[in-house]
């Protein structure tokens, strides 16, 4: 017996899955060099039957969960967080008071925010304060007068 946010479950297999990325680069002798990692977000394929009286209210709470993209809870023989992202049952005259289903569930990391509201208080001792004055037109600056050299020359012959 297995949940998924508390709604019960038979499970017959649970694949997980663990996945890297490698980047490869080729060179002229011998192989390709491997030059970083990245592991990849883990998955999980299920797939069992939901039984019972209340097998369709089940999957539809699951159906629920999945289209909304809510984070889940899956606990069964492996533990797992994260979203489903495919949902598949079968409805024939094998399951006798519900239905038979796979699924896969794949892990989700949650970016938190680097933004802060407020500066911490060594921060914000050193800080200016910022003063908000509207906008400012531009100071004209004033011309040189200039004076030409043939003005002075003319000057001093007169």
């Amino acid at each position: 017996m297995a949940t998924i946010n508390d709604n019960y479950i038979t499970v017959e297999s649970e694949e997980p899955s663990h996945e890297i990325d490698v980047t490869e680069q080729p060179i002229e002798d011998g192989i390709d060099i491997m030059d970083h990692v990245r592991a990849k977000a883990k998955t999980m394929s299920i797939s069992g039957f939901i039984v019972g009286d209340d097998a369709a209210q089940i999957r539809q709470n699951i159906l629920n969960l999945h289209q909304a993209g809510s984070i889940i809870e899956y606990i069964g023989r492996n533990y797992f967080v994260g979203i489903i992202t495919s949902f598949q049952s079968t409805h024939n005259h094998q399951v006798a008071n519900g239905l038979s289903f796979s699924a896969t569930l794949k892990e989700v990391r949650v970016a938190k925010s680097s933004y802060l509201e407020t500066l911490p208080p060594f921060v914000r001792a050193q800080a200016a304060p910022v003063i908000h004055v509207g906008r400012k037109q531009p100071a004209q600056k004033p011309k040189p007068e200039e004076e030409s050299v043939f003005v002075d020359a003319a000057g001093k012959y007169h």
